[in-house]
């Protein structure tokens, strides 16, 4: 009959159906507004994200000549130029982004036999200004850190444990590399 009410198990059909379609109607609405954050073009005509980057010039990174953490400077560095432009000509630079950095490293796990370390963390601290050329003003100032370990396969292996601490300290470039080029491409979209 017409006039008796829907049973309680109708009706919550019903709503789940009204939620769901409201869910897919919104989704649809949000699905236009997506840009995504490395992109060739956007959608206002802005210069996106990817062109700002290619603009920043990275200035060389001061390091000790002959030591450990020169080479560190030039691998994040090279990280750094390969991540803004792609290997491309860079373009005349509105920004400059200066970059100090200092290293440590940690022996974590020690053999209790020999007294030497088994596990080490390799870090890397690291501070940089980003420079409008423009106005000659810092427009960011921040800070990062890397920490890997790596391990150290028995004591009679020299070079093993060399190739290790190499390996850890590519990685930590990396790492800082990437962390700084997130942190640049949230101040070219937000401006903060």
């Amino acid at each position: 009959m017409w006039w008796r009410k829907a049973s309680p198990r109708t009706g919550a059909r019903t709503r789940q159906t009204v939620r769901l379609a409201g869910i897919v109607a919104l989704g649809a609405m949000v699905a236009g507004c997506f840009q995504p954050l490395y992109g060739d073009r956007g959608p206002t005509g802005d210069p996106t994200v990817k062109a700002e980057l290619s603009q920043v010039d990275i200035a060389q990174i001061p390091a000790p000549n002959g030591t450990p953490l020169s080479r560190i400077a030039v691998e994040t560095r090279n990280s750094l130029v390969f991540g803004f432009n792609g290997g491309a000509a860079a373009p005349a630079p509105t920004h400059r982004l200066n970059i100090r950095m200092s290293s440590q490293e940690l022996a974590v796990t020690i053999d209790l036999a020999t007294a030497r370390p088994d596990v080490s963390n390799y870090g890397l601290n690291v501070y940089y200004d980003l420079v409008d050329l423009r106005t000659g003003k810092v427009v960011l100032r921040d800070q990062t850190f890397s920490r890997v370990s790596y391990d150290i396969p028995g004591q009679q292996q020299r070079f093993a444990r060399s190739r290790g601490l190499r390996d850890a300290e590519n990685r930590a470039a990396k790492v800082i590399a990437d962390n700084i080029q997130t942190r640049l491409a949230s101040y070219f979209v937000a401006g903060t």
